[in-house]
């Protein structure tokens, strides 16, 4: 998968300077997706090696599982910063 394009800004109107910055938070909230599917996968690869007995233990599993939770943590976070970013947007388009 290549990397979105942001669209050119022909002027830098009030307007569209605040249309961009939604265009930022789409893109960081695709990253956040993509990172989230990874853990999953990450998960789901332990169990499967658990289950085939490829010697992986209820240890490792927990590891795997403290590392998900850590970076699902770490996700929560940035969305909590993005969701405060859209309300500042939008209490600068109400403005208008």
């Amino acid at each position: 998968m290549g990397m979105p394009v942001a669209p050119e800004l022909p002027q830098y109107s009030e307007e569209n300077v605040l249309l961009f910055l939604l265009v930022t938070v789409g893109f960081e909230e695709l990253a956040l997706a993509h990172i989230m599917n990874a853990e999953g996968e990450k998960i789901q690869a332990a169990v499967a090696a658990f289950e085939s007995d490829r010697l992986v233990t209820i240890r490792d599993l927990m590891d795997v599982n403290n590392n998900v939770s850590e970076t699902l943590k770490r996700v929560i976070q940035k969305e909590i910063l993005l969701d405060f970013k859209v309300d500042d947007i939008k209490e600068l388009l109400e403005r208008r």
